[in-house]
């Protein structure tokens, strides 16, 4: 089958044409970005890629024109080949039901859902199957460094055929408004946290809930819902009806049946009531690593992997690209890269590396709101309470309608105001010292602001 996708170069698209190739589908693509590392992962697998969404695209005559959500229908023009496949009746899907077709029918679905850590989690999950043998296909939405890749298909003949996923609750397409993650099926569902997220598509927390609860409801009776006990809204879910065994996990005490940690996030012993079932050391920093590794080794027992082996696993873990990434290092001064962009995200990301550098050295916290929801600013009043552990915190206003400066005022003198991302690295540059820790976060390419911090300190 020719499989022609659009939208190509995001995370979850690019990963469905890796599987998509690896399953000996002919596949070709286009995006409106076509720009590494992306593009240059595509194109070392043989996928031709295309810039832009010229209707002349139609001229390939694929079988099946595969449509990502950063597709709409929009009256300035903007995705001309989307309006030409329609005019000619072509057959399209989206990505997530053209994966529940050709890769997951038939084999043991284990998904990931939850606002945070969703990456990490399902690198985790992933690992902790390999180690114990069981080869899993996955699709991860970053480069887990135990892997090197972000897809492949596993072995689909082993016993069990199992295949990790990361499960998002973003829109499936401009045709399906449904969460990617009802088309995954799962057998195993984790739900590891939920907040309020993706403001341009959910009105509140509570229609988020009902999405979650859509994906409860496709998990079979002999199946496991795996709940981060902590969280009001995943109780609230579960209220609506549950139909599968339930594994709880994170409880703060003791609580039969359920997992927990015991120890620093660094090094610590897992429970399941009072009884120690497994330790993991390992250099992942931060609760909610604690909390995503007790999600992974409840999801993995599930599928016979016996909890001290899963957290043994644990230890051998190099967690994903882009969480905490050091990226460099000049004069004594380090420049971190995470993906952090949620306001819980932030504030835990600085909690966690505060937690591991020495009281006398500062961090210096350099972000962008750029996803969807910081852009409408519907979280801004939220972000004095995430950089509160920072020294210093530095905001690209660029491409915002609200004013960063009135949102970080809370914070002072502490918080700086750039009006691009060269401005940002001027002043960052201007006051950091030896033994500072530069920590980017983003979730996109933040203009290289890591490359040009490092030049501008050298």
């Amino acid at each position: 089958m020719h499989i022609h996708i659009l939208g190509i170069c995001g995370t979850f698209m690019g990963g469905v044409a890796a599987l998509a190739r690896e399953a000996g589908h002919r596949v070709t693509g286009c995006d409106a970005n076509v720009y590494p590392p992306m593009s240059t992962q595509l194109q070392a697998l043989g996928i031709e890629l295309i810039e832009g969404f010229g209707a002349d695209q139609l001229d390939l005559k694929p079988d099946l024109f595969v449509v990502g959500n950063v597709v709409t229908r929009s009256s300035e023009g903007r995705f001309p080949l989307m309006e030409a496949i329609l005019d000619a009746g072509l057959p399209y899907t989206s990505g997530p039901q053209w994966l529940a077709e050709h890769v997951l029918q038939g084999r043991h679905v284990l998904a990931v859902a939850g606002t945070h850590g969703k990456t990490t989690t399902t690198s985790m999950l992933a690992w902790i199957l390999e180690a114990a043998g069981l080869a899993p296909g996955f699709l991860i939405g970053g480069v887990p460094q135990n892997f090197g890749v972000s897809a492949r298909l596993g072995d689909g003949h082993a016993e069990g055929r199992f295949f990790v996923i990361e499960a998002d609750e973003y829109d499936t397409a401009f045709f399906d408004k449904r969460s990617k993650f009802v088309h995954y099926r799962p057998r195993t569902a984790v739900l590891n946290n939920l907040e309020h997220d993706h403001a341009d598509i959910f009105p509140d927390l509570a229609a988020i809930e009902t999405q979650f609860h859509h994906l409860v409801r496709t998990v079979p009776s002999s199946g496991r819902l795996v709940v981060n006990a902590r969280e009001d809204a995943l109780q609230r879910v579960l209220s609506r009806g549950c139909w599968s065994e339930v594994q709880r996990f994170g409880a703060r005490k003791e609580e039969p049946g359920a997992l927990r940690a015991r120890g620093e996030p660094t090094s610590f012993d897992v429970l399941r009531g009072s009884l120690k079932v497994g330790h993991v050391s390992w250099e992942l920093l931060g609760e909610h690593n604690q909390l995503n590794a007790l999600a992974a080794i409840a999801a993995a027992e599930h599928v016979g992997v016996d909890p001290e082996a899963a957290a043994t696993a644990l230890c051998s873990f190099k967690s994903v690209r882009r969480r905490l990434e050091l990226r460099g290092e000049v004069r004594g001064i380090k420049v971190y890269d995470d993906f952090a962009h949620h306001p819980t995200a932030i504030h835990t990301t600085v909690d966690g590396l505060r937690r591991r550098i020495a009281p006398a050295e500062r961090i210096l916290a350099i972000f962008e709101p750029r996803s969807n929801t910081m852009k409408l600013g519907t979280m801004k009043a939220q972000l004095p309470w995430a950089l509160e552990e920072a020294d210093l915190s530095f905001c690209n206003q660029d491409g915002l309608t609200w004013d960063a400066r009135e949102a970080l005022a809370p914070l002072g003198d502490q918080a700086v105001v750039g009006t691009s991302v060269d401005d940002l690295v001027r002043r960052v540059v201007a006051v950091a010292k030896p033994g500072d820790h530069l920590l980017c976060m983003s979730n996109g390419g933040f203009g290289g602001i890591h490359e040009k911090l490092l030049a501008a300190l050298k």
